[in-house]
This record gives C-alpha cells, structure tokens and sequence, in this order.
C-alpha cells in the first residue's frame, strides 16, 4: 500500500533528517515546497511562470498557484508507491485543497508525522548554531563543538560567526510564528485521525526507531 505523508515539525526540530531517514528506507520522493517551486519555474511549466511573476516581485505566491503546483507534482509516476510532503500545507484551505487532491488522484493522505518538541528548547538549540566563517561547517554549542576549541574540523581556521536568523530574539519570532501557523493544522489533522505525534526532544536514532515504528503499522 502507499505511504502518503506529511511531515511537520517547528524550525530545529530534526525534520531534515528524519526526512532523509523515512525517503532511504520506503524509497518514496520528498516533496518539499521549495523544490516544487524551482522544478515548475526551471522547467517554465505555466504554473511555473505564473508562481515567478510573484516571487520575482518579491510576493507569497497565492495559494491556487501553490495548489496547483503541488497537484502537478503529486500526480508524477514516481509517487504511486508514496510520497512525503514537506513545508505544505501551510493554511487550512491549504489542508482542504490538498485533501481534494489527494482524493481525487486516488492518493490520500496515510498519516501526518509531527515531530514534536517544545519551543523553548529548541529556542536554546538553534541560538547554540555557529559557523566557520571560512568554509560554512556548521557547529552547535550543545553537541557539536569543534575538536580544537576555536579551531574548524574542516578547515582549521578560527573565525566564527553567528547567522542573524539564529539570534535569539529572531528564533524566537521565527518559532512564534511556526506554531502560530501549525497549531490549527495540527488540530485539524488530529480531527481526521490522521496525526502522530513523535518525541523529538531525544537522540536522533530514537527520533527514527519512533517514526519508523508508526510507518511500519500503516
């Protein structure tokens, strides 16, 4: 049977990764919004050009354009056996839209994954980001330090930087925001019986065996 997903988590909170997990072992594409958009734009699919007249000014692309693109990419041969959807959708009438979709290309929804963990520590995760100024290796305060203190792994220089988006006053905006945003999507899905909601506030293998145990009874 197909595994059709949606993938939900706040910013830090290791979708990537399980992402990466869920695709190598069930073989299913990740569909982000973000790649759907460039595919559409670069192959200049009329969507596409449409969803560019909007970007290009600097615009939310709105959200037939979006819907549309999304139906054009999960109608694509390599989702028959699955698919997993990343960053969509974001509104409820985004949730409805695709809901339609879904339905209509005989491919509905088979669980929402949210992974789950609380703001605040995810508020200390992202503030404790720092990069090599010189080669962009990324480390992490909490758990990934370099193994000379002051000194890049990757390239052996010392100066580091922190990015503004992972300062604390905007991490604290940006998760405000996220939740703002997931908090009605994760009641509607609840409502449909469709939402799992996963411990992320642990080690990342465990984060998997917990995901991989809710893919494997569906």
């Amino acid at each position: 049977m197909a595994l059709n997903l949606i993938l939900m988590g706040l910013p830090g909170a290791g979708k990537g990764t399980q992402a990466q997990f869920i695709v190598d072992k069930y073989q299913i594409p990740h569909i982000s919004t973000g790649d759907m958009f460039r595919e559409a734009i670069s192959k200049g699919t009329p969507l596409g050009l449409k969803a560019k007249s909007f970007t290009d000014n600097g615009n939310l692309v709105p959200d037939e354009v979006t819907n549309g693109i999304v139906r054009e990419r999960l109608s694509k041969d390599d989702t028959q056996p699955g698919f997993l959807l990343d960053g969509y959708p974001r509104t409820l009438e985004q949730a409805d839209a695709l809901a339609g979709m879904t339905n209509e290309l005989g491919k509905p929804l088979s669980a929402v994954i949210n992974i789950d963990v609380d703001p605040k520590i995810l508020t200390d995760r992202l503030t404790a980001r720092f990069i090599c100024k010189n080669c962009g290796a990324t480390y992490n305060k909490l758990y990934h330090m370099p193994k000379v203190s002051g000194t890049c792994d990757i390239c052996g220089h010392h100066e580091f930087y922190q990015r503004d988006d992972d300062k604390p006053e905007a991490v604290k905006t940006r998760l405000k925001v996220n939740v703002k945003m997931n908090t009605p999507l994760i009641a509607y899905y609840k409502d449909r019986d469709l939402l799992f909601n996963v411990n992320g506030d642990q080690d990342i293998n465990k984060v998997w065996q917990d995901v991989d145990k809710i893919l494997s009874t569906l």
